[in-house]
């Protein structure tokens, strides 16, 4: 496809598990917050259009920026849960993305995230119901029991990861949250209320070095991982 997309990235997460004093998107890393890391490695892509981050009600860290490489950044008001913020970020997108124009969602806190991942999704998923960045499971898989202790040992085949970048037609990915929403039934990530809707999104596989910072190991790991591929 060579129509370029915009990319929604959800932000109004508070990062609890992180422990810091601030949520954790705008931690220190490298010499910048996080989730300026993300957002530069988007906006240099060349198929992404612009960026709509979502924000929380009382965010008081974000710095204000207007601007990526050239390409426009604007902000919306998220709501409790990642699904709102990002329904809410797809209802601010500017009025010439249509409901049959793909978009991406991405998470802010994914800074390691490659370029030719992207193109690749953005490649595969266009000849899809979209679709979404992964990884095959490669570990052994345990199910345990409430103590911690190894019950069995589960099947790892057609098992996968998922990652962000998520891609999907604004319409359908609105209308696929709007019904969750009014159901009241969570959903982890925009590829399960796809499926609920009765989508079958096609997994891409990507780098696993696009990792989640989740804690300040991961904080560590992603600056590693920044310095090497910068």
């Amino acid at each position: 496809m060579s129509r370029l997309l915009w990319c929604v990235v959800p932000a109004a997460g508070r990062g609890t598990r992180m422990g810091a004093d601030c949520p954790k998107q705008y931690l220190p890393l490298a010499g910048k917050p996080l989730i300026v890391h993300t957002l530069e490695r988007l906006a240099a892509h060349p198929r992404i259009a612009g960026l709509l981050v979502v924000l929380g009600a009382q965010d008081e860290h974000w710095p204000g920026i207007t601007a990526l490489h050239g390409k426009q950044v604007s902000t919306a008001v998220g709501g409790a849960e990642r699904s709102d913020s990002v329904l809410a970020g797809l209802d601010a997108l500017p009025s010439e993305v249509g409901d049959g124009d793909f978009v991406l969602v991405h998470d802010a806190a994914r800074p390691c995230v490659r370029e030719a991942d992207i193109t690749r999704l953005v490649d595969r998923a266009a000849q899809a119901d979209g679709g979404l960045l992964g990884a095959p499971l490669r570990d052994t898989l345990k199910r345990a029991d409430e103590d911690g202790h190894s019950l069995a040992t589960e099947p790892r085949e057609q098992r996968w990861r998922a990652f962000t970048p998520q891609m999907f037609r604004r319409g359908e990915l609105v209308s696929a949250l709007r019904a969750v929403a009014l159901d009241g039934r969570p959903v982890s990530d925009e590829a399960m209320a796809m499926e609920l809707a009765g989508f079958r999104p096609l997994l891409v596989e990507g780098a696993e070095d696009n990792i989640k910072v989740t804690t300040a190991a991961d904080l560590a790991l992603a600056e590693f991982l920044l310095a090497r591929t910068a």
